[in-house]
């Protein structure tokens, strides 16, 4: 991420008024889901996400955030009710798919280098080597990555193999990212930092993200909307809007409205922590 970019990018606020007349990116409609062992996940749950936006699904463990996640991407089938991706039923089969999943760790191939795994879907997908090269390219410098195309990644730190796997999300060319807990896992100064890289991303790149987290500050430096959920089964009880203007930056986490927004998800989290069905 370079210095002028960030100086240069304007409130995304206004640039969902492009959206408004355009269909929802993701529209969850009474999706359930119940295991074959008879466990209730997720109650039935109906959410709308507008192209553009950054939603974060927040909620104690077992509450069904990643489940839900899952079900968005194609990876878990509803056990009742659909998904629709651009107005599109997910049990569709979609070929070029619009949408990139990043998940918990950063699941790098060990034997092969920064370049070669973010190629892999590209390769994956038929795209000639020149035009998947080109696009590697294009992208690890989007990431700050560009110097690092040739190393394994073991040489890496943490922070950087995650900044690999969004990389690597991100070659694709998606319209939706899911984002499943990325960060979860690295130190507080190298999270905040990839929260940062993240929002510009987003911004530059017009993505719709959906983002899970158990971390109430990153939910509200991150989000325009938090789903709140609740577990024993999962279902969402809350939708609370962040309406702090972007972009963002370190000034924001030290702010009041910073800590009246965290005030308010902790005290939301602490109720469905406690609600029963």
């Amino acid at each position: 991420m370079n210095a002028a970019s960030r100086l240069t990018l304007m409130s995304h606020d206004s640039s969902l008024a492009s959206f408004s007349s355009a269909p929802p990116a993701i529209e969850v409609l009474s999706a359930e889901k119940i295991y074959p062992n008879g466990t209730r996940a997720l109650l039935p749950v109906d959410l709308t996400i507008r192209q553009g936006e950054f939603i974060t699904l927040l909620g104690p463990s077992g509450c069904g955030k990643s489940t839900l996640l899952k079900m968005i991407a194609g990876l878990e089938a509803p056990s009742d009710g659909k998904l629709m991706l651009f107005r599109r039923d997910r049990r569709e089969k979609q070929r070029d798919l619009p949408l990139s999943f990043v998940f918990q760790e950063a699941t790098l191939m060990p034997w092969n280098n920064v370049h070669k795994n973010v190629r892999l879907p590209l390769d994956l997908a038929g795209v000639s080597r020149g035009e998947a090269d080109t696009r590697v390219k294009e992208i690890l410098e989007l990431v700050g990555l560009s110097q690092f195309g040739h190393v394994l990644p073991r040489e890496l730190s943490g922070g950087m193999q995650m900044r690999v796997s969004i990389a690597r999300g991100l070659v694709t060319r998606p319209r939706v990212l899911l984002m499943d807990e990325p960060f979860g896992a690295l130190d507080e100064i190298t999270r905040n930092k990839l929260d940062s890289d993240l929002l510009t991303l987003w911004q530059e790149q017009n993505l719709t993200v959906v983002f899970v987290t158990h971390s109430i500050h990153e939910a509200v430096f991150l989000s325009q909307r938090v789903i709140m959920m609740a577990a024993r089964p999962g279902r969402v009880v809350d939708d609370i809007a962040i309406t702090a203007p972007f972009p963002r930056d370190e000034a924001f986490r030290v702010s009041a409205p910073f800590t009246q927004f965290a005030q308010q998800l902790q005290h939301g989290l602490l109720a469905a922590s406690q609600e029963n069905p």
